[in-house]
């Protein structure tokens, strides 16, 4: 990666982790938009896998900042998540906007199963009504503004063909 495009990654990055502290608060869904994913996947597809998962823990650490009493299961599920992706973006990740979308859609489910099952708050039927519902509900809500984010932040993203 070039320095240009990692320094918009980086912005991306930056303005992915602002608007989900401050526009998904004040949102307030049960399906809300999980910018953090979003960031983690825009970031994981371009590095190596090794620095997909310190962002991973990064990103997640800081979700688990605003959560205590679960506090390490948002880092596992993020650095697994971010790992994974930077391992599989050459298999499955193409240029294609659509299969980007199902890229995010498939992290976030994911990404909210491994935590939800580490963090042990939510038992029985809450737990198996929160997977079947709300968690693809979510994960679609984010593959949408993964896509969003995708399509305007592509060009800049696009290796440039010399000759």
């Amino acid at each position: 990666m070039n320095v240009s495009r990692a320094v918009l990654v980086t912005l991306v990055l930056a303005l992915l982790v602002t608007l989900h502290f401050t526009l998904r608060p004040l949102l307030d869904w049960r399906a809300g938009v999980d910018f953090l994913v979003i960031g983690a996947l825009v970031v994981a597809v371009r590095v190596r896998p090794g620095t997909a998962a310190v962002v991973g823990l990064l990103l997640g650490a800081a979700t688990d900042a605003m959560t205590p009493e679960a506090l390490g299961a948002g880092a596992l599920a993020m650095t697994l998540m971010a790992f994974g992706a930077s391992r599989l973006k050459s298999a499955f990740f193409a240029d294609d906007l659509m299969l980007n979308a199902v890229f995010v859609f498939l992290g976030k489910l994911f990404f909210d199963v491994v935590s939800l099952l580490a963090e042990g708050r939510l038992r029985g039927m809450t737990l198996v009504w929160q997977l079947i519902a709300w968690t693809p509900l979510s994960a679609l809500a984010t593959a949408a503004a993964g896509l969003l984010v995708l399509a305007m932040v592509r060009p800049g993203l696009e290796r440039r063909r010399v000759g």
